[in-house]
């Protein structure tokens, strides 16, 4: 496990998350019922998805072809939604990461929309949440350094005049990352 800055997204945002983030739909999916062999699988793929079936089933009580049925029925109920590479923001030149409270003056629906589109457009931008409380988004931002942060945040002040306010911390170390899926010991 990687330990400090650890990786990632270096492109997009969540998985799934622009085309909500984007139209605003709501998350219209119900939660599957997942037994425990489903649950460990989903653990084990999302520390490692290119792991090979019988790789897999050294870890769960299952045959390779079972691991493959069930794989593919979550690929295609949606529970995995895509597959993807995580990077180490170091090994690309932006070691620093930055968590963002953003606030808006006004909630206009065409207000939010271009600053939802404004946010998805910045490759610094790795996630957005719009969210509920005294921020209206949470930013997860890369970049090298505070100075190259500092510019993008002007940029998103001066392109967005219903930017009120926003805060910074800087992350020191990532001590977690991931959905953990609680696995039942018996069913």
């Amino acid at each position: 496990m990687n330990t400090g800055v650890a990786a990632v997204q270096v492109h997009g945002v969540v998985p799934g998350l622009r085309a909500h983030f984007l139209h605003g739909r709501s998350a219209k999916l119900r939660a599957m019922d997942l037994d425990r062999f489903d649950r460990q699988l989903l653990n084990l793929v999302q520390q490692d998805c290119g792991q090979t079936a019988d790789r897999l089933a050294e870890h769960v009580a299952l045959s390779p072809s079972a691991i493959q049925r069930r794989l593919r029925r979550l690929r295609e109920s949606g529970v995995i939604e895509r597959e993807s590479a995580i990077v180490d923001p170091r090994a690309v030149g932006r070691p620093t990461l930055f968590i963002v409270s953003l606030q808006v003056e006004r909630e206009r629906p065409d207000l939010m929309a271009q600053l939802r589109k404004w946010l998805a457009a910045q490759e610094h931008v790795q996630q957005a949440f719009y969210v509920t409380g005294e921020a209206d988004f949470v930013l997860v931002v890369t970049a090298p350094d505070a100075e190259t942060y500092d510019a993008l945040m002007g940029r998103l002040v001066s392109e967005n005049p219903n930017v009120a306010r926003f805060t910074t911390n800087v992350a020191m170390s990532v001590v977690k990352r991931g959905l953990t899926i609680p696995v039942p010991l018996e069913e």
